[in-house]
């Protein structure tokens, strides 16, 4: 099976144009991603996110991913900037594909009884005190 070998980084040239009180955000080299955002810092944050989701939807739908283009040969609207937005795609892949991994662990027979009769779910307390570890709820 020939298989394409999927980019882990891209960086792209985003267009920030301000109109009305916010930022619309598009990306010349990729048609359709867009987003918007009260002021900057939102603009910016929402544009990562679009770019992610977007760059996940073509690999997904096994489209090829364009080259970005050169910022200075962007032609720019009245009230615009433009920023290279940057994203990693192996953590969005594992999120949108939900992929799990199997962890094995020991712990003491006594506790397993108790918990199994309390229809514990280990997987669920795993997962949780992992997350409440990391700071992560």
């Amino acid at each position: 099976m020939n298989k394409t070998k999927l980019k882990d980084r891209y960086v792209f040239p985003a267009i920030f144009e301000y109109c009305e009180g916010s930022y619309t955000v598009t990306f010349p080299d990729l048609p359709g991603c867009i987003t918007e955002g009260k002021d900057v810092e939102e603009a910016l944050k929402m544009a990562k996110e679009a770019m992610e989701l977007h760059i996940y939807n073509m690999e997904d739908d096994k489209e090829k991913i364009p080259a970005p283009g050169k910022p200075e040969n962007i032609k720019l609207p009245k009230h615009s900037f433009t920023s290279l937005i940057e994203v990693w795609m192996p953590p969005i892949r594992n999120e949108m594909r939900n992929e799990y991994v199997k962890k094995t662990l020991t712990i003491p027979k006594w506790l397993n009884d108790i918990a199994l009769e309390r229809k514990l779910n280990f997987s669920q307390l795993l997962q949780t005190a992992v997350k409440s570890k990391l700071g992560l709820l």
